[in-house]
């Protein structure tokens, strides 16, 4: 840290006051006691180890502060993933990054429509072999992932659409028609373009505390309708204790951002449901 020095007299007078002078001046710089006379003393500046020990105690506190306030964020409101596959699209795509809103279940109620970030039931997903990071590289990945500065890619989670609550009666044909919801054809705007609602028919009632999901992209979406592997999709209904939250959002890549809204209008006309929930299920 620099000192600024007093400049050279003007008074062109004794060079020996002169010189007193400039030494009771320069005190300041050096930890001295100022000027000579009795006058106020001047508070010493900080010596440049000592302002740098300060500014490395403020940069670590609010740094310190931040990852703390992003932990906070990450446990209670809000969580990024990313989005490894494409049985969502249209809507994500493979590399997309969104934001989960984990109010949703819990303050906010889930809704038929909305998409969801779940962690894998039963087995849903293959093992994920782990990406090959050096020892550093891992820690501070892994640091960055857990107070939520980078998106979550453990690969034990899942993005579907919610199609069911619980006690909902869905069925299809299998044929190409749309799906059924308590009665209620649906049509779905947001499958991938191309895509029938369904090639697997089912009659499945959501068990109470459960829910029915989907992807968009139903001819590549391992979801409520395959599980168990080969069954009749009887128990391949989601907990909602697994659910992490409601994904609201693209943030990444920039030219994906899009705002992930609820489809009420597909669901508008559907009832509630009229049954308490009990698992039931028919291959037709």
């Amino acid at each position: 840290m620099s000192v600024t020095q007093p400049g050279p007299s003007r008074s062109g007078g004794d060079p020996d006051r002169e010189a007193e002078a400039g030494r009771g001046h320069g005190g300041e710089g050096h930890g001295g006691h100022g000027a000579q006379g009795g006058g106020a003393h001047a508070a010493p500046a900080p010596s440049g180890g000592a302002a740098l020990r300060t500014m490395l105690r403020e940069t670590v506190i609010v740094v310190g502060m931040a990852l703390l306030l992003s932990l906070i964020v990450k446990t209670w409101l809000l969580q990024a993933f990313y989005i490894p596959s494409g049985s969502m699209e249209d809507t994500l795509v493979k590399g997309d990054r969104v934001i989960v809103s984990k109010l949703t279940p819990g303050p906010f109620d889930l809704h038929r429509g909305d998409v969801v970030v779940f962690e894998d039931p039963d087995h849903w997903l293959d093992p994920v072999v782990p990406a090959q990071r050096s020892p550093i590289g891992a820690a501070i990945h892994s640091t960055l992932t857990f107070v939520g500065l980078l998106p979550s890619d453990e690969g034990n989670h899942l993005i579907k659409r919610v199609i069911g609550l619980p006690g909902d009666h869905i069925t299809n044909d299998g044929q190409g028609g749309p799906l059924k919801v308590n009665g209620v054809a649906v049509n779905e705007p947001y499958l991938k373009p191309g895509d029938s609602p369904s090639l697997q028919a089912f009659d499945i009632t959501v068990p109470a505390g459960r829910v029915w999901v989907m992807g968009d992209h139903r001819s590549d979406s391992s979801d409520s309708r395959f599980h168990p592997l080969g069954g009749d999709g009887s128990q391949g209904s989601v907990p909602e204790r697994l659910i992490v939250g409601r994904a609201v959002s693209v943030v990444w890549p920039l030219s994906d951002w899009n705002w992930l809204g609820e489809p009420s209008a597909t669901f508008a006309k559907v009832p509630a449901a009229q049954s308490s929930g009990k698992p039931s299920a028919q291959v037709k």
